[in-house]
């Protein structure tokens, strides 16, 4: 089982994507709204369908 590494990232974000994810998710931390957002991109069978279409510039790995 892998252990998730919680790494510092400074990033310039659109406001209001944060702002529309903090919405979504009815939470008030931005950065728990992006880590929801991108937990949601990774688990969705839609993205990883199109993913395995590009091969070498997304990696998507096996479910556990």
């Amino acid at each position: 089982m892998r252990v998730a590494v919680k790494r510092h990232k400074h990033l310039k974000l659109d406001q209001q994507k944060i702002d529309f994810a903090k919405r979504y998710f009815g939470v008030t931390s931005e950065q728990e709204a992006i880590d929801r957002a991108l937990g949601l991109l990774m688990n969705s069978g839609e993205f990883n369908g199109i993913a395995e279409h590009l091969p070498g510039l997304v990696v998507v790995e096996p479910s556990p």
